[in-house]
Order: structure tokens, then C-alpha cells, then sequence
């Protein structure tokens, strides 16, 4: 059984050889790799390269497309700022929608128009040609509230669902058919699976997210499953208020940062739900001994009970010991669901 098929099997609920392994690593690969991060968000080939090797490395099951948040609000006109060891970042003083009525006259980028997408597409086709039988390949989009706040900038979106709420479910609408088509051309590229990386929902209360970010995860992740495609959710922070809902959303993979309680999350999802993490990256994987690391993923398994993939609440920091990744990783080759 390789690293594709495992994932496969226990996503499907098939009896796999042992528990798959999917950590984030962005910044550390591009460390394991030797290159400032700036050639790690820019050019495809080096990021398939420090993917294929921290993959390699450390026996990962797949290899992802993930770099930065900034590659559809680029390509719809938003200024982001390049620094040569950091991640991208969006300018929001600036911000593509700083004017809402500028929303009228966007058009949805076209994924193979030349921009940050279409890095990403030539990353995925590159994958697949050093051998995507093998690892599962994770393409990535944002989701409707962290694009959103992209394009509109954080603090101005969460006055705009009090102030304009008709705009925000206009702004989604744009948001969901965008990252549709890009999930789409991604598929088409190569990847398996697509993450959707909606950090900033877990900054509003269960009453906003109800009712207006939920319809939209649906719609997404519905979109993404009629076009081929598997779904892992990925929301950074304390999704506590919400966890019950993100079961509802039917994602193949849901991910759990550290400030949620993995028993209460299996508790409110229920037995069916694929759980991913969610070892603390900082103050246990990044600070702590590798013997800490793996009490901390056997807990997390326990929690989670069989339907569980090996991972970190968020991405692996750059400068996390390799002893405490390989115990992490040691924890899911040793370990079956």
C-alpha cells in the first residue's frame, strides 16, 4: 500500500496498513530545502522540489500546493507585498475592495491567465509528472470568509456583516464561484484533493457563521465533490462555537487547530468524520522533546478515535527540531487507525 492509497482507503473507511500522515509544512520545507521562502511562494519548481523532499524525508503521504494566501486576491488586482524570506502578504491598507462598489466590475481571474494561480496549476502538473501514483497530491483554495477578507480587508468585513450584509453575501457569491473555477482547474492539473483554507471563520460567533459563512462552506465544498474532487477543511484557531457545524459541511478531512478540544470535536461530529491534528505547533511540536510530541499525537488519537490522520494543528514552524517531526511522524508509521 503506498502513501495514495492509504489516504484513499481510510478516507473511505478501509482498513489501511497504518495511520496516514499529512502535516503541514511550508516554511519548513522551504528550510529543508536550503531556499529563502520568497522561490518557495513564487516558483513552482522549487516548491514541488522541497514538497518531493521533506515529503521523502520524512515519509509524508502526500505533497501539497500550499504556499500562501495571496494567490487569488493577486490575480484579482490586490497589492501584496513580497519579502525574501516571509510569506506573501496582502497590503490592506490598500485593499483590492477597500471601495465596495469596486465589486461590480471584478471579473473572475482565469486560473491559466499567466498569474499566482496559474503557478499553483503548473506546481500541481508537476507533481503528477514525478509520480502522483504515489502521493496524494493536495492542491488549495481559500475559502468564502478568508478570501473575502482578503479582498475586503479583516476588520472592515466584520463591520460589513452589521453595516452591509447584502454585500457580504454578494462578495461570497464571488468568492465561491472563483474558487470553484480555480478548484476546478487545479483537479484538471493533477491534485486529488483540494484544501480550502477559511482561517477567518474562526473569528466571528456561531450566529455570523450560521448564517452567513456556512451556506457558502456547503456550496464550496458541494462544487469541489461534483468536480472529482476530495476536500480537506482547514480553519486556524479556536472553532469551538462551530465545530458541530464544520461536521455538517461533508469535507472528507476536517482539520482541528490546537485551541479545540479533540473529544468534544469527535463528540459533536460524531464517529463518521475523518479528524486531522492537532499536536500544538509551537509550544509542544516546535519547544517541546520528541518523547512530549508523541504523547501529545497518541492523545490526539485517542480522542479522535480510529478515524484520525497524523498531523499538527496548523503548519509545522521552520525551525521545529527534525527530532520532534520524526517523532510525529514515528507515532503515524508505528500506530494503525
Amino acid at each position: 500500500m503506498n502513501s495514495r492509497e492509504r489516504i484513499l482507503a481510510h478516507l473511505a473507511g478501509r482498513p489501511v496498513d497504518r495511520l496516514p500522515l499529512m502535516p503541514i509544512t511550508m516554511q519548513f520545507a522551504a528550510n529543508l530545502m536550503g531556499v529563502p521562502y520568497r522561490q518557495y511562494a513564487t516558483d513552482h519548481r522549487v516548491l514541488v522540489a522541497a514538497q518531493l523532499k521533506v515529503a521523502e524525508k520524512f515519509d509524508f503521504d502526500f505533497v501539497s500546493a500550499i504556499s500562501d494566501p495571496a494567490r487569488e486576491a493577486a490575480d484579482c488586482g490586490a497589492r501584496i507585498a513580497l519579502f525574501d524570506d516571509q510569506p506573501p502578504a496582502l497590503q490592506e491598507d490598500c485593499a483590492r475592495l477597500a471601495d465596495k462598489r469596486a465589486l461590480a466590475g471584478l471579473k473572475v481571474p482565469d486560473p491559466h491567465g499567466g498569474g499566482r494561480m496559474t503557478d499553483r496549476l503548473r506546481a500541481l502538473a508537476l507533481f503528477k509528472e514525478k509520480g502522483g501514483g504515489e502521493k496524494l497530491i493536495e492542491g488549495w483554495v481559500e475559502g468564502p470568509m478568508a478570501e473575502s477578507a482578503d479582498l475586503r480587508g479583516i476588520n472592515t468585513i466584520m463591520l460589513d456583516f452589521f453595516d452591509d450584509p447584502s454585500f457580504v453575501r454578494d462578495l461570497f457569491e464571488f468568492v465561491v464561484e472563483m474558487e470553484l473555477q480555480f478548484a476546478r482547474a487545479q483537479l484538471e492539473a493533477g491534485a486529488d484533493l483540494i484544501g480550502v483554507g477559511d482561517a477567518a471563520a474562526s473569528l466571528v460567533g456561531p450566529q455570523i457563521y450560521n448564517e452567513f459563512i456556512w451556506p457558502y462552506e456547503v456550496r464550496l465544498v458541494n462544487g469541489i465533490h461534483a468536480a472529482g474532487g476530495l476536500v480537506r477543511l482547514h480553519i486556524c484557531g479556536n472553532t469551538t462555537q462551530i465545530v458541530g457545524r464544520l461536521g455538517q459541511l461533508g469535507c472528507d478531512i476536517v482539520d482541528l487547530d490546537y485551541l479545540t478540544d479533540m473529544s468534544a470535536a469527535r463528540a459533536q461530529m460524531g464517529p463518521d468524520q475523518v479528524l486531522l491534528g492537532n499536536v500544538e505547533p509551537v509550544r509542544v511540536l516546535r519547544n517541546g522533546t520528541p518523547e512530549r510530541v508523541a504523547e501529545a499525537v497518541a492523545a490526539c488519537h485517542r480522542a479522535a478515535g480510529p478515524r484520525y490522520i497524523v498531523g499538527a494543528g496548523c503548519e509545522v514552524t521552520r525551525d521545529t527540531p527534525e527530532a520532534n517531526l520524526r517523532a510525529l511522524c514515528d507515532y503515524a508509521t508505528h500506530h494503525q487507525p
